[in-house]
């Protein structure tokens, strides 16, 4: 975290889940970094259901209503990420029921209010429908984040993307490159990378980038976060439009 601070990356995205996350870790890193400002940072967490915790390390108590649950999650990352609010929480994934659902995003909204959140979202959500339900049966503006899986299973979430576009809701990819080694591999992509001098990795970055598309970084190599915060940010290594309608036509 600490070497990803350093090389410019100022957004982290992380979850309390101590299955899959080391959030503690983040935090660590963080009070590592030297002339940083909380202000600097945009700190993103999740809150994660009982079915998607290790059952012998559950951040909080599983036996509590859904909404403590949440509470006590969202009071753990804020210790473990050494902070006093965060700018985005997500729900990991959908609960079962619409309800369950709706009560989790009622307390994250409270914490909203209160200063303590200032972005909700959902993850790992595919059905479109079910994003519009969810909405429907929000306050405005509640849902301001989608993050999903970037892969031809869900055809790229098109319509999903369509709809983040048309109504100010940030978009985000994970699974990026590892679900995409046909693209990686195509002439199409190649001929690009070699046009603006990136690898093809970083090529396809600024190619969801310049689709509206926030992508989430995994790498833990110095040398490419150093490629991907210059081909994400450089003018230089823009894509033309019909460039990226080739490679858009690999999506699909």
């Amino acid at each position: 975290m600490a070497l990803a601070l350093k090389n410019g990356f100022r957004a982290i995205d992380t979850a309390c889940q101590p299955r899959h996350y080391s959030e503690n870790l983040v935090g660590e890193g963080i009070a590592q970094a030297a002339g940083l400002k909380r202000e600097d940072l945009f700190l993103q967490t999740k809150f994660t259901l009982p079915g998607g915790q290790d059952p012998n390390n559950i951040p909080y108590d599983i036996h509590a209503p859904v909404e403590d649950q949440v509470r006590q999650s969202f009071a753990k990352s804020l210790e473990n990420l050494r902070t006093d609010y965060l700018d985005a929480v997500l729900l990991h994934s959908p609960a079962r029921t619409l309800d369950t659902t709706l009560t989790i995003i009622s307390v994250l909204n409270k914490f909203k209010s209160e200063g303590k959140v200032r972005h909700i979202g959902i993850s790992n959500i595919y059905s479109l429908s079910a994003i519009k339900e969810i909405i429907g049966r929000v306050p405005p503006s509640t849902i301001q984040i989608i993050q999903n899986r970037f892969y031809p299973e869900t055809g790229y979430d098109f319509g999903i993307r369509k709809y983040c576009k048309e109504n100010g809701i940030m978009y985000q990819s994970f699974w990026t490159l590892s679900a995409n080694p046909h693209i990686l591999q195509s002439h199409v992509l190649q001929r690009v990378a070699d046009r603006i001098g990136a690898s093809v990795e970083g090529t396809f970055y600024r190619f969801c980038i310049q689709e509206g598309i926030t992508v989430l970084d995994g790498t833990t190599s110095e040398e490419h976060m150093k490629e991907d915060m210059a081909v994400s940010t450089g003018e230089e290594f823009a894509l033309k439009d019909e460039e990226r309608t080739h490679i858009r036509a690999l999506l699909g």
